[in-house]
């Protein structure tokens, strides 16, 4: 535990913060973009970046606990993590970016940034970390503000049709369709903020018992007629600096993911047994499920496989980390086989007989309807919620899932930034240009 700070001592940290960001401001406004720098510039700035995260870094180790409450706050109302980071940059001017800093690095292809989102997760990491950190984890299963002024019209039609994503209910039953159709149901930001208030509608609504989710029938030519599950992160998008690390990959861990494996956030459940557990729910995998798919997959309590599918993470050979699978594609398939599967790349098909550590059942498809019928069944009964709410609250506890994300924090946006992802996106981006 960190010895606490006097009042002299946390002025000092924040006046180290301040200063160092407004120095190192200064500096960068000297020097070429980031993708024009030469050799000599782009040491001075990497010294410059140094230097303020150093101290950024004091300042988190002495007050990450008070700083992550003061973001959070009572409020009922969710604020995505970006806002949250903006809070803290008014709190703190220099500890994280400001909203025109990013907005600046948001017009920038990945490997032209400047870097500010490093900053992002090395605050993230220390809230994380800290006795606040459960509330900040909390705060991210609340509704969404979408999510809310919608439920009046899901609940009285039945129909939330949004660009990408649509959940329709029947018979107590939430279907969400995914039709990212220009990217193969690739996810990226507006994806992720659509699928989170279909979950969030599906968790709101009293009528709904089971979600199901399923990728759409596709238009792509490759594809046409036939229905794909996610071909995880947009590498396009990523390429190009249009997927922002808070925005989606730290949003879609806490956010949605984490909604469909433990419900919305209410405070009533500290009291109320009754409040817990979320809703069961069930997945249909229709032709793969790539990367940041399989890591949605993990999280449901049923998952149905066509026959033709395959499953596969292929983040270590893009050079990044597949969110949490790392933590829990293990309790599946057992250490060793986990390890082919994230560190080789092994690609697991639906016939293959390891793949029923993954899938409930694999079927023809032909044979869906009836598989999601009896999916359906199985998991309409109140005693499976009572269940699943306490398989996850012990199979993989909250502490847990919580220190895991904040290693993750500052491990996955280091790979953002590394050398050899960079190369490997500019060479994309050089490719695409041509």
């Amino acid at each position: 535990m960190t010895p606490p700070t006097t009042p002299l001592v946390r002025d000092r940290l924040r006046a180290e913060v301040t200063d160092a960001a407004a120095r190192t401001a200064d500096l960068l406004s000297t020097l070429p973009a980031p993708a024009d720098r030469n050799p000599e510039q782009q040491t001075r700035a990497t010294a410059a970046h140094g230097h303020a995260r150093a101290a950024r870094r004091r300042l988190l180790d002495a007050r990450a606990d008070q700083l992550c409450r003061d973001i959070v706050g009572e409020s009922p109302q969710r604020r995505s993590l970006a806002d949250l980071s903006y809070r803290l940059a008014d709190l703190v001017p220099g500890l994280t970016p400001n909203r025109a800093e990013m907005e600046r690095e948001r017009g920038r292809r990945q490997a032209a940034k400047e870097g500010f989102e490093i900053d992002q997760g090395i605050a993230y990491s220390a809230l994380l970390r800290s006795g606040a950190g459960g509330d900040l984890l909390r705060s991210q299963r609340l509704p969404t503000d979408e999510a809310r002024s919608r439920l009046p019209e899901f609940q009285r039609t039945g129909v939330v049709e949004m660009p990408v994503v649509s959940v329709r209910r029947t018979d107590g039953v939430a279907e969400i369709t995914v039709a990212n159709q220009r990217y193969l149901n690739a996810e990226d930001e507006p994806l992720g903020e659509q699928l989170e208030v279909a979950v969030d509608l599906a968790l709101l609504d009293p009528g709904v018992r089971v979600g199901v989710v399923r990728g759409a029938v596709m238009e792509h030519p490759r594809y046409a007629g036939r229905r794909v599950f996610s071909s995880g992160i947009n590498l396009t998008l990523l390429c190009a600096g249009q997927i922002p690390f808070l925005g989606f990959v730290m949003q879609r861990e806490m956010g949605y993911l984490s909604k469909i494996q433990r419900g919305l956030w209410d405070p009533r459940q500290e009291v109320d047994p009754t409040a817990r557990g979320g809703k069961p729910w069930v997945a249909v995998v229709d032709g793969f499920a790539i990367g940041g798919g399989m890591q949605l997959m993990l999280t449901f309590d049923y998952v149905i496989g066509l026959d033709t599918a395959y499953f596969t993470l292929p983040a270590a050979r893009e050079g990044i980390v597949p969110g949490a699978a790392n933590l829990r594609l293990g309790r599946l398939l057992g250490p060793r086989l986990a390890r082919q599967v994230l560190l080789g790349g092994r690609r697991i098909a639906a016939r293959d007989p390891v793949a029923a550590l993954l899938c409930d059942v694999v079927v023809a498809e032909d044979g869906v309807d009836d598989a999601v019928d009896d999916a359906v069944h199985a998991m309409d009964n109140p005693a499976v919620v009572a269940n699943r709410h306490m398989l996850t609250a012990f199979e993989e506890t909250e502490d847990q899932f919580r220190g895991y994300l904040a290693e993750f924090a500052e491990v996955q946006v280091q790979r953002l930034y590394s050398r050899d992802v960079l190369h490997r996106l500019e060479q994309q981006w050089m490719q695409r240009q041509r």
